[in-house]
């Protein structure tokens, strides 16, 4: 027990063993130059008697045995030392400065070879035996002083923050499996990222370069088509992605019983586009399908209106336009149901306007805040109602937009499994805004028909998501899971999703999304997404050094397994996430930090053997220019029609 009686007494056993080495050496120095010390006259008889009682024990049968018994007793005497502890100090230096003290101890004794006098030897050989006696006693008593403990040397804490994960490869009819590797402790292994259940959404995030594309959306896509999924993919730097689904459907055809048809929607590229209506009258069942329409092409437009939902200037123009659309849904069948047409319509004077849209009464509840305005001579309230929906709509009177939206080569029920498609929609970065409006208009449509019963898997992949608004993704993704519609969204960062959805809906988003794959991000997301992945048990260690001794802490303690300062320092190619589990196929270890392994040269391969996407038809300026004018044309003959019935009705 460490009392104070306990450590007197230790100092004092040391103390005499000490002296007692001393005693012997001196001992050795007496007999082995004892004819100076008689020359000195500093011998007495009992001093002989007594040294030659010694001799009989053999102590001096060796010139160094003495000199072993000395040193042995030294070391004792040393190994209860302690000293006030030097960081500075260093156990090579020490280990030299106890080297040279032997070699001096020990080889004093060449000295009695020397052809001197008897005194000068003495003298000489005593004092070198003391200096490197000294020298040991000096350096042995600073190893007391040296920090025999060192903390790790892992100044990042990287191996303390590795975790077990999910060696096994688990696949079924819907998976998607990523090849990868992670470290445990200081061992590389091999893992695999099982994303067994894509129905219950996947969110993959990481910053310009962290390698979304090239190592999870591409092996989505793949994956998707070799397990016969339906696919509709926004494309939003076309056609990136659009070669890469183009070339694998027709490397994969046989994974289908019906061969899918591949379409792709451009407005940049009217040859490899196909035309399709989104407002195609026999997918516009009520007018809750004209509302719902109306809201994703005017808030796509105007991203501003998403947080002022329900203000009376942002339904206003939302429900003037489902007039539009509703009142062209029912005029002779819908034979001029098209987003053009109702472009153009909105664009008629008040004057003939409003008396034919009055004609159908469905849209008699939706016109009349507008007809009372206009025949109060409310032209203020009028144009706030209605102008902002106009100018936002007139944004998008373009022949080329007029080409694909007024056609309708194919429809959007995508997971039809007697029509089933890949459908590509490219945007253009020089033109998101514009052209992001229309392709959320598209993504409201399809999604609507294809959240349905009774089809084939369906998998929803969006490139740059917050590029383009569509108002219910979250209950997409809580309720399409039972009807095999996988979500697979990508964005740089959560941020973008709170600017262009406001927070609300950007955090139901983010937290209802079951499987997260995540590469480098900084700030809050990095910091949300290290709750999300949780703590886990990991060991903490501390030196603390007074005086007398080392006192070394170790303990364990749960902390974040991936820090967001872990998350924000990540490499291109590695990722950190969760992946979400099925009942009937449980998943213990959930959670990876890993890097995702391509087969890069294979893949590079790929990639120089795709072919181009074909052009499915020669489309010539006149012919878009024609097209343009024949909407326009529609509307004034319908107008003229209407306004002429009308005045038909008054007269009589």
């Amino acid at each position: 027990m460490s009392t104070g009686e306990n450590e007197s007494g230790l100092r004092k056993i040391l103390d005499f063993t000490r002296l007692g080495s001393m005693f012997i050496l001196m001992l050795h120095c007496y007999f082995y130059c004892y004819a100076a010390f008689h020359s000195w006259k500093l011998t007495l008889p009992l001093t002989d008697h007594i040294l030659k009682n010694v001799e009989n024990t053999g102590l001096f049968h060796h010139f160094n045995n003495a000199k072993y018994i000395a040193m042995g007793l030294l070391i004792v005497s040393l190994l209860g030392a302690k000293g006030k502890k030097d960081e500075k100090q260093q156990l090579k230096g020490l280990i030299w400065y106890m080297v040279v003290g032997i070699t001096i101890y020990f080889a004093s004794g060449l000295i009695f070879f020397l052809n001197v006098s008897p005194e000068k030897i003495a003298i000489t050989y005593i004092a070198t035996t003391v200096i490197g006696y000294l020298f040991i006693l000096s350096s042995g008593s600073k190893l007391s002083r040296l920090i025999k403990v060192r903390l790790s040397k892992d100044i990042f804490n990287d191996l303390n923050e590795t975790f077990p994960q999910e060696e096994r490869l688990l696949q079924n009819s819907y998976s998607i499996n990523l090849p990868a590797r992670y470290k445990l402790k200081e061992k590389v292994r091999n893992s695999w990222i099982n994303i067994i259940n894509p129905f219950r959404g996947l969110l993959v995030v990481g910053s310009p370069g962290a390698g979304k594309s090239w190592f999870v959306i591409q092996h989505i896509i793949k994956q998707h088509i070799e397990k016969g999924f339906a696919m509709f993919i926004y494309d939003f730097k076309y056609d990136d992605l659009s070669k890469i689904a183009y070339n694998w459907l027709w490397a994969n055809v046989g994974s289908y019983s019906v061969i899918p048809e591949f379409h792709v929607i451009s407005f940049d590229n009217l040859s490899q586009s196909s035309r399709c209506n989104p407002l195609d009258p026999a997918s516009m069942h009520d007018i809750t399908d004209a509302t719902e329409s109306a809201r994703a092409i005017l808030l796509g437009l105007n991203r501003e209106w998403i947080n002022k939902q329900g203000d009376f200037f942002v339904e206003s123009p939302i429900n003037f336009l489902t007039a539009v659309i509703w009142f062209l849904r029912r005029y002779e069948e819908g034979k001029y149901c098209t987003l053009p047409h109702v472009i153009e319509l909105m664009q008629v004077s008040y004057d003939e306007l409003f008396p034919v849209l009055n004609t159908q009464p469905e849209i008699e509840v939706l016109v009349n805040p507008f007809m009372s305005a206009y025949q109060n001579d409310a032209m203020e309230q009028l144009e706030g109602q209605i102008a902002s929906a106009k100018i936002g709509m007139a944004r998008l009177a373009s022949p080329q937009l007029y080409w694909v939206l007024s056609g309708n080569n194919f429809t959007l029920d995508i997971n039809n499994p007697e029509h089933p498609k890949i459908v590509c929609m490219g945007n253009n970065p020089e033109k998101q805004q514009i052209y992001g409006a229309v392709l959320s208009l598209y993504i409201s449509r399809l999604v609507r028909q294809v959240n349905k019963k009774d089809r084939l898997p369906c998998s929803l992949v969006f490139d740059e998501f917050p590029t383009i608004f569509f108002n219910h993704m979250d209950a997409v993704i809580a309720t399409a899971r039972s009807n095999k519609v996988a979500t697979t969204l990508a964005m740089q960062d959560f941020s973008q999703l709170r600017k262009d959805y406001g927070r609300e809906q950007a955090d139901v988003i983010v937290n209802i999304t079951g499987n997260v794959i995540c590469g480098q991000v900084m700030g809050d997301t990095a910091k949300v997404l290290s709750e999300r992945f949780g703590k886990i048990l990991q060991e903490k260690e501390s030196i603390s050094i007074n005086r007398m001794d080392t006192s070394i802490s170790r303990s364990t303690q749960l902390d974040y397994a991936i820090p967001a300062s872990k998350i924000s320092s990540l490499s291109s190619g590695e990722f950190v996430g969760m992946v979400a589990d099925d009942p009937h196929e449980k998943i213990k270890l959930k959670a990876f930090h890993a890097e995702i392994v391509n087969d890069a040269e294979k893949l590079n391969k790929e990639v120089a053997q795709y072919k181009s996407i074909p052009a499915i038809t020669e489309v010539s300026q006149e012919q878009v220019t024609d097209n343009y004018y024949q909407v326009k044309l529609d509307i004034k003959q319908l107008i003229e029609k209407e306004v002429g019935t009308l005045k038909r009705k008054t007269d009589n």
